[in-house]
């Protein structure tokens, strides 16, 4: 595995935390939402939302991100599960969180769901000079010479 790639990624979602989540089970699209990171739990990241969203009932996943600079790809597959510890929910209650939760941390409606990753794929561009002039000119382009690209199985 490729730790720095994987390290960039991580700080790629810090930066721009939205991504696209959609169940498996559904035809529907996938939304966005805003990923909640913990440094510590590489492996793991939530979500809050309301009973009625459409991810709310949880299951086997797909979660797709891609950065700000769109230097950095990434696709998720998991499970969305009801997180049940009261602390987690305190650790990233935010006031733009609140805004959405008319009664708060109380609010009937609120649900936090955590995405436990089965496995990822991440892709990075970033052209080497030579990656670069064989796509000015249409040569040949070979493995790592416009960036990366790994599968990482949780």
């Amino acid at each position: 595995m490729t730790s720095k790639l994987v390290e960039q990624m991580w700080g790629a979602i810090s930066d721009s935390p939205y991504v696209m989540v959609g169940l498996n089970k559904n035809a529907e699209h996938p939304e966005p939402m805003r990923a909640l990171l913990d440094r510590n739990a590489d492996n793991a990241f939530w979500f809050y939302t309301s009973k009625d969203n459409r991810v709310a009932e949880g299951g086997k996943a797909t979660i797709t991100f891609s950065s700000k600079n769109h230097d950095m790809f990434a696709s998720f597959s998991g499970h969305l599960v009801h997180e049940s510890d009261d602390d987690l929910v305190d650790k990233y209650w935010s006031k733009q969180v609140e805004a959405w939760f008319e009664e708060g941390k109380q609010d009937p409606s609120l649900v936090m769901l955590r995405f436990e990753l089965d496995s990822a794929e991440i892709w990075s561009v970033d052209p080497t000079l030579r990656g670069l002039i064989k796509l000015a000119t249409g040569a040949t382009i070979k493995s790592g010479e416009v960036g990366e690209n790994i599968k990482i199985d949780y």
